[in-house]
């Protein structure tokens, strides 16, 4: 049973770490080619300036 849970919390911390990277990329690339970023914030769309 332990090492269910393990797995499971060693598979959930490889994705935030992966998912931490994509978004820092992502970053990099839009302040690179000067691109606005398109988030969800307080049930509107917005634009923001990296």
């Amino acid at each position: 049973m332990g090492d269910r849970n393990t797995e499971k919390k060693l598979f959930r911390d490889k994705l935030l770490k992966g998912l931490d990277v994509a978004y820092k990329r992502m970053i990099a690339e839009k302040r690179k080619n000067n691109q606005k970023i398109v988030v969800h914030r307080e049930g509107k769309i917005v634009t923001i300036n990296p």
